[in-house]
């Protein structure tokens, strides 16, 4: 590799990181407002919020990888553009497919980070989060640690806590649990404690009042009690082995045993089909964009005002690659025979940047041709 190569890769891998950084935050911080007013509400901590949105990462790493991909190639290309650098180099007698070599790596890169992040850390961050919502969403004393709300960690079940002491007695606790509909029965003291016996969670309330209404014989009946334990075990969801998602489910699961899958989780060949080879067309698109990006803004000339006009053209071919690629994932899960149509918007990308890096290479066919329309305009 020449040592422009090298000088252009640079530039690319360091706006590639800047990018990358600036709209993973962008991203981050619309999406945690909602997980931290979630995750907190539900009374957990803040580690929770933390663990979560690592987990999460992998998932909007590779969303927001394409895009910028895409911008630092454009933006690179302009800068060197406006900086002259690209028209020494192609006055030396290089050609734009000669430039493009430092591009196509900084591609080729790029789809190695996206295939880690893809293939492997991905679907494991996935599955181990959806393990931990399932253990957060199981975890009842959590939920009912929060003074002043009406609560319901069940359903047709809603506790009250009006405060917690430092030592971590409970008052004015209010229970109504209303799933025996035929006698539904409140609960209501002065101070409570949550005790764990081993056998199960209990919440042992002091000094209160226990109503029962009998609805078949339209009578109400009151028990003082000094002190009475409310099993609130079976509130916690044993359920932590929940259905995982598609992706959840390992590539290597997915490349050998797809009959086993859709015959043990119900999910259809199509859908698993596309799933997989979503995994590795986002590889490929990596590779498009960056081409595109380059290849569009190499078919403008100098000018030290930046290649407007071209960097709007290679934003469009952008949104074109990236709603092909929303038109073909429908098709491919009705017909999964149909998966080698999630690798079109990336060999599209690519045939648009070949065709436009052949017309760049060619500037003599623009001048004859200018040359030609003045003679005949002067004639």
């Amino acid at each position: 590799m020449s040592r422009f190569d090298g000088y252009f890769l640079r530039q690319l891998l360091i706006l590639f990181g800047f990018f990358t950084l600036i709209l993973v935050g962008v991203f981050w911080i619309t999406r945690s407002v909602s997980l931290f007013d979630r995750v907190i509400s539900g009374g957990q901590s803040a580690m929770v919020f933390l663990e979560f949105t690592a987990l999460t990462l992998p998932t909007l790493i590779r969303t927001v990888m394409p895009m910028a991909v895409f911008a630092a190639a454009v933006y690179a290309t302009n800068r060197l553009s406006r900086e002259s650098e690209l028209t020494v180099m192609l006055a030396t007698g290089s050609s734009p497919w000669r430039l493009a070599r430092a591009v196509v790596l900084f591609g080729l890169v790029a789809g190695l980070m996206m295939a880690s992040i893809s293939v492997f850390l991905r679907p494991a961050s996935v599955d181990l989060l959806e393990k931990r919502q399932a253990e957060v969403a199981g975890d009842v004393t959590a939920q009912l640690l929060n003074e002043g709300e009406f609560l319901h960690p069940a359903s047709d079940v809603t506790v009250y806590i009006g405060g917690i002491d430092l030592d971590g007695t409970l008052r004015e606790v209010f229970v109504s649990d209303r799933r025996d509909k035929t006698s539904p029965v409140s609960y209501s003291s002065q101070t409570a404690y949550l005790v764990n016996n081993g056998s199960g969670i209990h919440l042992v309330m002091v000094d209160g009042v226990a109503l029962r209404q009998d609805r078949q014989g339209r009578t109400l009946s009151s028990t003082l009690f000094q002190d009475a334990s409310y099993d609130i075990s079976e509130l916690t969801s044993t359920d932590n082995a929940a259905e995982r998602s598609l992706e959840a489910i390992p590539t290597a699961e997915l490349l050998r045993d797809r009959a086993a899958i859709a015959a043990a989780e119900g999910f259809t060949e199509g859908a698993l089909i596309d799933e997989l080879h979503q995994r590795f067309s986002w590889i490929t698109i990596c590779i498009a964009v960056a081409m595109a990006g380059y290849a569009t803004l190499m078919l403008g000339s100098f000018s030290r005002f930046g290649l407007w006009p071209q960097i709007f053209g290679a934003f469009i071919i952008l949104v074109l690659l990236e709603g092909m690629r929303g038109f073909v994932s429908p098709l491919v899960i009705v017909d999964p025979k149909l998966w080698l149509l999630l690798y079109l918007p990336a060999v599209m990308g690519i045939l648009i940047s070949c065709l436009f890096l052949l017309i760049a290479g060619r500037p003599l066919l623009r001048v004859r041709a200018r040359k030609h329309s003045r003679a005949l305009s002067q004639a």
